[in-house]
């Protein structure tokens, strides 16, 4: 039965292990608190407490959420491998009938299960309070946008899950893989994003609207805020240059999908090398 496919019991022994270690509740506290500020005191820094508009929302939770997702993700996976090396329980599980793609495969799932109920329930806890509290929304506006929001948080963190994956399994400590997904975290959401935006403010002689569509291709947190903006009225300067992107929303999802797919494919080449 499905239920009893290695790939099943693994991802249960993942989202037990993170349920024992309280990860699920604090990450389902952090994306609260933050969903729950952005959108009911975001105002405060005007001098008014007021909803913002739902295009504004949408804009101030990316913004923020493309830090947090990531970084929460990589916490979540970083020591999938590397800790249970340390602790000797993957060399025991290896043991056992079952290949090590089921073995990364299950993992995966597990995870992604994990991050994917936390951003369910913070950002979905949020769009049900504005359903009541928000008398000038449309209830299809919102449930459009927060369903939008919420998917593409998924697809963002199970892109640095499997970033996580790769750290872990070319790690040989735990204290190195703490480190190295911290590397990782700066490059994507911070050095690579300011270079980009630096890039779309000088207005480069050479630059055109396709590598413009290739660049914030090749970082899954630009494509994560392109899919947030794209055909936003509120987004300014450089931000304003991510949401008039000619690929579309389709494209975005299909170029983070391909991200998934080949960091999924890296991870894989990378455990079925490793030598424990």
């Amino acid at each position: 039965m499905l239920r009893y496919s290695p790939v099943m019991v693994i991802a249960k022994k993942e989202i037990k292990d993170s349920l024992r270690n309280r990860w699920v509740i604090f990450i389902s506290m952090i994306f609260l608190i933050l969903s729950l500020s952005v959108t009911f005191a975001g105002s405060a820094v005007a001098g008014h407490l007021s909803l913002p508009e739902i295009d504004a929302l949408m804009s101030s939770l990316s913004t923020v959420s493309v830090f947090i997702i990531p970084l929460a993700a990589m916490l979540v996976s970083y020591d999938a491998f590397v800790g249970e090396d340390e602790s000797g329980t993957l060399l025991l599980l290896m043991s056992y009938p079952i290949s090590r793609l089921q073995i990364l495969m299950g993992k995966l799932l597990g995870h992604s299960l994990i991050m994917s109920a936390t951003s369910c329930f913070a950002f979905g806890l949020t769009a049900v309070l504005l359903l009541i509290f928000g008398e000038a929304y449309e209830s299809q506006v919102i449930l459009s946008q927060f369903s939008q929001f919420i998917f593409s948080s998924i697809l963002l963190a199970v892109t640095f899950i499997l970033l996580g994956y790769i750290v872990s399994l070319k790690s040989t400590e735990k204290a190195k893989a703490v480190g190295s997904v911290l590397f990782v975290w700066f490059v994507f959401v911070l050095i690579y994003d300011l270079i980009l935006l630096a890039i779309l403010v000088a207005d480069l002689s050479f630059m055109n609207q396709y590598l413009i569509n290739g660049l914030i291709a090749l970082n899954p947190t630009d494509l994560y805020r392109a899919i947030n903006l794209i055909g936003s009225d509120v987004a300014s300067g450089s931000l304003a240059l991510l949401s008039s992107s000619t690929m579309g929303k389709l494209g975005f999802y299909c170029a983070m999908l391909l991200w998934i797919l080949a960091l999924l494919a890296i991870a894989n080449r990378v455990f079925q090398r490793r030598t424990l």
